[in-house]
């Protein structure tokens, strides 16, 4: 079985990528998925989270806006955070690995925006990156739901630059052409893989 890396800077179309693979049915494991299962109302993660950041957790619920602005504007507790979810997120790809084995999938892929910044790429065979023009990104990004300027350049800071992520990959797909051109790049890919 080979595991392909899915990564991609926010607003670059790495979720419409991983639909792409799913609906082809190559499993994905979804790392941000994940996370959302761990900390939902009474999540596995809820406890460690509560405890590490007072206020944040009200009768088993987290407050995501508050926990945010926490991380967000210290390193310190973002690295407090991450090492409680990111043995948890490991545990459970760890998991979908072994199913996948079992079900004797060639291929799998772990879909995480992080994974350069995480060192993730360690674990894959090949990765693929999603990548769009900066103008685009931010027009995308912009368009979301409570995103600011400030808020999508604070998120970038944290992110490996696209230009390092493409320089870092196995495949690029081009996600500003059209769905239909990033859906033949991306089954290129795949037959590439051997699957």
């Amino acid at each position: 079985m080979r595991i392909l890396g899915l990564t991609g800077s926010i607003g670059m179309g790495k979720s419409v990528a991983a639909q792409m693979l799913r609906r082809d049915r190559i499993p994905v494991f979804d790392s941000d998925a994940n996370v959302h299962v761990l900390t939902r109302p009474n999540g596995a993660a809820i406890p460690a989270v509560a405890q590490a950041f007072p206020g944040t957790v009200t009768g088993g619920v987290l407050d995501r806006n508050a926990l945010g602005r926490l991380v967000f504007s210290d390193p310190a507790a973002l690295r407090r955070l991450e090492a409680i979810l990111h043995p948890m997120v490991r545990r459970a790809r760890e998991a979908f690995v072994r199913r996948a084995r079992r079900r004797r999938c060639p291929l799998v892929v772990f879909d995480v925006p992080l994974l350069f910044e995480t060192r993730g790429e360690r674990h894959c065979d090949a990765v693929l990156v999603v990548s769009a023009p900066a103008f685009l990104q931010r027009q995308r990004v912009l368009a979301r739901p409570n995103m600011t300027a400030a808020k999508f350049a604070g998120i970038l800071r944290r992110q490996v630059p696209d230009a390092t992520k493409r320089h870092r990959a196995d495949f690029v797909v081009p996600s500003s052409l059209g769905k239909r051109t990033t859906l033949i790049a991306i089954r290129h890919v795949v037959r590439m893989l051997g699957q």
